[in-house]
């Protein structure tokens, strides 16, 4: 089963969000940082491997400081997103300043003090069932409050809840206890809160970065390579508990080949005329065009090919009404590549 409409749609107004917010920075001209003396010195320990390679210095620079932007606003934006659409779910924050902490017993906080240091000191192995029946076990000690946490994708139905902690590809090192601790925590005050549900607590990583495209899918991945790539992964976290590329996406959406439906329409748009056809599609002037709806199509924007395939109808509700003149001479997108829906729901309701 493939995506639907309306979630490619989700998904591409997302890549083109963050391809004008890139192109916005992107570092045309380096003269800005034609001096950048640290850099340079510590390089030069490199020119024997950067010959050939690069030639301009200062735009190398200039250009490592962009693409760390780039994964940055992949890994706290553009992923979380796409997380959310394909599963219909929401980050979830339980901490004091949001929805509150939520209590768990003093029990289980020594429970999950236990686990961590047997974890620590290698005398127990990650064991998911073993740690599940410990931390869900019904006590009537104190009741505390959990630590703060968060789930970066949160979604509940009928029998179960589900949590995942999205991760960047390569964590910092001492990371991984941190995250088990929180993790161990939130699965403990989530049983509490949703009585007779199934509560599980993933961590999830959008790619497998050891992947080698030229003899493997890129949209594959060898979990246990992967995992033994990571420092102390394994020593805190059973392969149960990870979801790795495909594996997350399709786990998500609930459907087979999702990461590979998402990388063909960011691939669809992402092409060296993206800008320009961006401001072909944000100028007014050319929605009777033949192009437009051509590119709208390509880019899986129906919402707005429904609005031009019934733009006599619309022009005839709005006829000389002012306000409706006004929102339907709206620009598509906003100035950060956001599309406008609230025009769109306007216009929607005059079909």
């Amino acid at each position: 089963m493939a995506l639907t409409a309306d979630v490619k749609e989700k998904i591409a107004i997302e890549v083109i969000k963050t391809l004008v917010t890139r192109f916005e920075n992107f570092p045309e001209d380096a003269s800005q940082n034609r001096n950048a003396p640290f850099h340079k010195a510590f390089l030069e320990a490199f020119s024997d491997k950067l010959h050939g390679k690069v030639s301009d210095l200062p735009f190398f620079i200039s250009l490592s400081s962009w693409l760390h932007g780039l994964n940055t606003t992949l890994g706290q934006v553009f992923f979380e997103n796409i997380a959310h659409h394909i599963s219909s779910g929401e980050k979830r924050e339980y901490t004091s300043k949001r929805l509150g902490n939520l209590p768990i017993t003093q029990t289980q906080r020594n429970c999950i003090a236990q686990i961590i240091a047997d974890l620590s000191t290698s005398t127990s192995r990650p064991n998911l069932e073993k740690e599940n029946l410990l931390i869900f076990a019904e006590n009537d000690t104190a009741i505390i409050d959990a630590m703060d946490f968060s789930a970066d994708v949160f979604f509940e139905d009928a029998e179960k809840v589900i949590a995942i902690e999205l991760k960047s590809v390569k964590p910092n090192s001492g990371e991984m206890k941190g995250e088990k601790q929180k993790i161990l925590e939130g699965k403990a005050s989530l049983y509490k809160k949703f009585r007779n549900k199934e509560i599980k607590f993933y961590i999830g990583f959008p790619f497998d970065p050891t992947v080698d495209p030229e003899n493997e899918s890129v949209t594959g991945f060898n979990k246990s390579r992967f995992l033994d790539s990571i420092i102390n992964m394994n020593k805190y976290f059973a392969p149960i508990e990870t979801l790795v590329a495909s594996e997350l996406w399709d786990f998500l959406s609930g459907k087979e080949k999702t990461m590979e439906e998402i990388l063909e329409i960011i691939n669809a748009i992402a092409k060296v005329d993206f800008l320009e056809k961006f401001r072909f599609l944000n100028a007014n002037e050319n929605r009777n065009m033949t192009e437009y709806a051509k590119i709208l199509d390509a880019w899986f924007l129906y919402s707005e090919k429904e609005l031009i395939i019934n733009d006599q109808k619309l022009k005839f509700s709005i006829k000389n009404n002012r306000n409706l003149t006004r929102i339907y001479n709206k620009t598509i997108f906003d100035n950060r590549g956001n599309y406008v829906t609230s025009r769109y729901n306007e216009l929607k309701l005059l079909i």
